[in-house]
């Protein structure tokens, strides 16, 4: 029985991963076209998201800064969601929907990229952050499930994944990032 579970699952995986390629490459490319540019004109990239999605960003942001897979000069890349006193103080004084929104206003400039993940497209912490981003003229990536959510028509790049359940939209977000740091290293280093 578990391996018939297995089996399915792949299955489900390697299906949306062939629709993922069909669907979302070009909007792949236009995310890492945008990161060039980015780090190119002195930017940096700055993550963010909430649960499985902050771990994304870490893991993301690591990657620019450390290394993908060249020993190389270091990379922009600041995750949003590790400084524990900022996050819990801004959720304190001000509210949760604050979080990203106060470093963005605090740390961002123009020609920097917000890296925005949500499985659902409707955190209202990755909305405010994405709507503050647009204020300082810093262009927004967003990364979400098949349905978009509110990030659709907000984010100036949109990578919407082919699946619904967060578990299979999960595993698609991070492969994206995996793509985009490995053509970021690539044609920077």
């Amino acid at each position: 029985m578990n391996k018939d579970k297995i089996t399915k699952i792949i299955d489900e995986i390697s299906k949306n991963f062939s629709e993922l390629s069909h669907n979302c490459a070009d909007d792949i490319n236009a995310a890492a076209q945008s990161l060039i540019h980015s780090i190119q004109s002195g930017g940096k990239v700055m993550f963010c998201g909430n649960g499985g999605s902050a771990a994304d960003s870490q893991h993301l942001a690591a990657e620019l800064i450390g290394r993908y897979r060249k020993d190389r000069k270091a990379l922009p890349g600041l995750a949003l969601t590790t400084d524990t006193s900022n996050i819990t103080a801004v959720s304190n004084d001000y509210s949760y929907k604050e979080i990203f929104s106060r470093q963005i206003e605090g740390l961002g400039k123009e020609n920097d990229i917000l890296y925005a993940i949500s499985t659902s497209g409707r955190s209202e912490n990755i909305i405010a952050a994405i709507k503050t981003a647009k204020k300082l003229n810093i262009k927004t990536i967003g990364i979400t499930g098949s349905d978009g959510g509110d990030m659709t028509n907000i984010c100036d790049i949109l990578i919407k994944v082919p699946a619904s359940m967060p578990d299979r939209i999960q595993e698609m977000h991070i492969a994206i990032g995996q793509i985009i740091c490995d053509i970021v290293e690539e044609t920077l280093c």
